[in-house]
């Protein structure tokens, strides 16, 4: 199918969702026969409110789970990735002990496979788990255990659909142990470290993200008894969260790796009156890649407002808590409001400095490949 032709075609089953001013059903409560969620028109209405399914819960615990970072060695990468959700589950377990049940837990982008920028593709493969497997079968207990829900990012190989790809996922595991949701991270940045990454994002490859999932996975909303959900691993780049909250996102889940901007997750709650968390890890003591402290530390929870509800006191592994009183919020909230007729020109003449697509054409095969890849891609003068 030409691009031209296929934009056209999702461009018209995105329309016809917001024409009818109707929500399609949640892309993750649909799936494949591979398990993959089947492809939906645009989830989006255009009179303020917003998809929802009902609530489990009038309000509930959200425990941000600030965690080591530890990076799985692909000589031995089994086992390591076992340590490392074993750890996690000992984190839930404490979390649920004295000082009480927490309803969700997130945890950071990279609890599992950790970060090692010096492997290659083939190697950040080799670490990588598929969803589901057994990592996520041992999470999925603890969950069931705890009643807990889960988030947590990692590394993931997709072999029957994206072989040959790494990807990176924010998974949500609901309280009976099931993955309800597997949001891929947006874009990466680029053109800024004087090394490229070489994951496979929604950007990476949009046109056939589209073709395979449909335009409503490109900002994906979970719609969850807790609420709508949505997640990031993405700094820096508002429209993201702004479309996320104009598709109904009450609640946004972002995760750092070595320190974030804070006031970029306190103002994602101010601009659009949302709940906004961000899970970054902790010092990682003997992580034998970075100094200890590893940027970390500074995670936390806003409300609506832009408030800082609750904060991590120190670098190290902690648990950050807050009440989300989920059905109040719900009663009052409706989408931001956007005076999109006053911006949209401006959006549709500009130009993003890389266009989407670019690793549908080659998959780079290291962070100096990606770079050597990308080195004359860039749209703008130099």
């Amino acid at each position: 199918m030409a691009t031209n032709e296929f934009s056209r075609r999702m461009l018209l089953a995105a329309g016809a969702g917001i024409g009818a001013g109707l929500a399609a059903p949640a892309a993750w409560a649909r799936a494949n026969a591979d398990g993959s969620p089947a492809a939906a028109p645009l989830s989006m209405r255009n009179d303020g409110t917003y998809e929802i399914v009902p609530l489990a819960k009038d309000a509930w615990t959200l425990g941000v789970v600030q965690s080591r970072v530890m990076a799985v060695d692909p000589s031995n990468a089994k086992q390591k990735r076992r340590d490392n959700v074993q750890h996690m589950c000992d984190l839930i377990d404490y979390a649920n002990g004295f000082s009480g049940k927490k309803d969700l837990m997130f945890f950071h982008e990279f609890p599992i496979t950790g970060y090692n920028y010096k492997l290659d593709l083939a190697e950040t493969r080799a670490i990588a788990i598929e969803l589901p497997g057994e990592e996520t079968e041992a999470l999925a207990k603890k969950a069931r255990e705890h009643g807990t829900w889960l988030v947590f990012g990692s590394y993931v190989r997709d072999d029957r659909n994206w072989p040959g790809s790494i990807l990176s996922i924010t998974t949500i595991m609901n309280d009976k142990g099931e993955i309800v949701d597997k949001q891929w991270k947006a874009r990466n940045i680029k053109g800024v470290f004087g090394f490229e990454l070489f994951t496979t994002t929604i950007y990476d490859v949009l046109d056939r993200y589209v073709e395979m999932y449909g335009p409503d996975r490109v900002i994906p909303v979970a719609r969850t008894p807790l609420g709508n959900i949505a997640t990031s691993s993405v700094q820096r780049e508002p429209e993201l969260f702004r479309a996320m909250a104009m598709k109904g996102a009450e609640v946004i889940l972002r995760t750092a790796s070595g320190g974030f901007t804070p006031v970029d997750i306190q103002a994602t709650s101010l601009y659009n009156g949302v709940y906004t968390a961000c899970a970054n890890n902790a010092a990682s003591p003997g992580n034998g890649l970075y100094f200890e402290d590893a940027g970390g530390g500074n995670s936390a929870i806003y409300d609506p407002a832009g408030e800082e509800i609750a904060k991590a006191p120190t670098a190290f592994e902690t648990c950050v808590t807050a009440r989300i009183p989920v059905k109040d919020f719900r009663a009052r909230h409706r989408q931001p409001v956007v005076h999109t007729e006053l911006v949209m020109p401006i959006y549709e003449a500009y130009r993003s400095r890389y266009g989407p697509n670019l690793f549908s054409r080659y998959q780079p095969k290291s962070v100096t490949d990606s770079a050597r890849y990308l080195a004359d891609k860039s749209r703008w003068p130099k």
